[in-house]
């Protein structure tokens, strides 16, 4: 029996040296503030690069010419020919010619300018919408912006939990260990009972466990951070400024409100697909107009005959126009795009005022957990330093011999989940106001 606990604690003497060694090497690891790392998210994670790529798309197509204010011109060249034989019968003497062979050759070559004066201000409407997806470009990238940037911090700040919570466990461990130092001396003494021991060795080695699992946790949330920083080695080491959590109780309701229902990327996004509804029904209401085209080419020609008066011809000039038309009847398609247009705007004006009610919603919900954290951190505050005095005044009535294992044990239990309750609450609270900073378009308030 004492060899298997002998045993046990030398997994666990093992486990700290390895983690003691990690830490050595650590040390010599750049020490990664918040922002920092995301400083590094944004210059290498994948999905912030793809989207800014995309975002470049929209850019380069917001020109004047992809919307048809400028005129195409075209130059193109041709060659032909044809070899035929030829038969012909002269219709008063009924004489027959016959030539084999005869090759024909045309070479031709020209510019041509095509230009669409006036369409119905469809070509205007077309560059508002260059525009307006250009602005939406942006504001995708924006949103992936503020994802990340929540996403990170949110596990920035669990990193920091699980290291907490390491320490925590640690404490844990050390308390443990000395109550078992003090059951064996008495027990060699004969003054306590074997159950005492093994109970002893029992609580110390449920608490060993629970800090090799808080390893696993501690190395899970390691690699994610790494992750979400797009690192080229997920499983580094990782050495962060912040060894507390604390949130900001300077919020103000009202403030995040107004600048939710201002800045909200979400909102902003529903506001530009509403404005391109109105373009679009802009775009076929344009057909209602007449159109007005230009075109304007100059070309060479060149004719060769192998029979016939000429054996060449050559030609050489201008060819300009204009048309005029207008779309009398289309089989009431016209009529048809129009209402479609008018439904979508519809549509699109619901789903910003749905937008709007949702992000209220939301934001109500939000500040509601944020407020009960902000009061349940305090209050978890007192009751951890209730628990160390009691923790205290435990032990040394322990070590006096005026309490039993089983008391002790009790508070340092007690002890042990007051910390782990502040920590909740810590961590809690600061997820809400990451959310409340991203809800109102301020996320970008923790690179600062």
């Amino acid at each position: 029996m004492k060899k298997r606990y002998s045993n046990i604690f030398q997994t666990i003497l093992l486990t700290f040296t390895l983690s003691f060694c990690g830490s050595d090497f650590v040390f010599s690891q750049e020490i990664m503030s918040l922002k920092r790392c995301l400083e590094t998210g944004l210059m290498q994670n994948y999905d912030i690069r793809i989207i800014r790529n995309e975002q470049k798309i929209s850019d380069n197509n917001y020109t004047v010419g992809n919307a048809g204010y400028l005129p195409t011109i075209d130059l193109s060249a041709g060659y032909s020919g044809t070899s035929n034989n030829i038969e012909q019968k002269l219709a008063e003497t009924g004489e027959i010619n016959k030539n084999n062979g005869v090759d024909n050759q045309t070479l031709n070559a020209g510019v041509n300018l095509n230009w669409t004066i006036f369409d119905g201000f469809q070509i205007q409407a077309k560059y508002e919408k260059l525009k307006e997806l250009k602005q939406m470009g942006e504001l995708s990238t924006r949103l992936a912006v503020e994802d990340l940037i929540s996403s990170l911090t949110s596990e920035y700040y669990n990193y920091v939990r699980q290291n907490i919570r390491l320490g925590n466990l640690k404490y844990a461990v050390s308390l443990s260990k000395e109550r078992l130092r003090i059951v064996e001396a008495r027990y060699n003494i004969g003054s306590m009972s074997r159950l005492d021991l093994q109970q002893a060795r029992v609580d110390f080695n449920t608490d060993s466990s629970n800090l090799i699992k808080q390893q696993e946790i501690l190395y899970t949330s390691r690699i994610m951070l790494n992750q979400l920083m797009a690192l080229e080695d997920v499983s580094q080491m990782l050495v962060v400024a912040d060894s507390v959590i604390i949130p900001d109780s300077r919020l103000q309701e009202a403030e995040i409100r107004e600048k939710t229902m201002m800045y909200n990327a979400h909102l902003l996004v529903t506001g530009k697909n509403k404005r391109i509804s109105e373009l679009d029904y802009k775009a076929v209401k344009s057909r209602d107009f007449p159109y007005l085209r230009l075109n304007v080419g100059y070309g060479y020609t060149q004719n060769r005959y192998e029979t016939g008066s000429y054996d060449r011809q050559k030609t050489m000039g201008l060819n300009y126009g204009i048309t005029l038309g207008f779309s009398i009847f289309d089989g009431f398609n016209r009529k048809r795009e129009q209402k479609n247009a008018q439904i979508q705007i519809q549509n699109s004006e619901l789903q910003y005022d749905q937008m709007e009610l949702d992000l209220k919603a939301n934001l109500a919900n939000i500040w509601m957990a944020y407020t009960n954290n902000l009061d349940l951190l305090n209050l978890e505050k007192e009751n951890l330093e209730t628990a160390r005095e009691n923790y205290d005044i435990a032990i040394e009535r322990y070590k006096l011999g005026e309490l039993s294992g089983i008391e002790l044990r009790e508070a340092q239990n007690s002890l042990l989940e007051a910390e782990e309750r502040l920590l909740l609450a810590s961590y809690n609270t600061k997820l809400c106001e990451i959310s409340l900073m991203q809800i109102s378009g301020q996320i970008t308030g923790y690179m600062e």
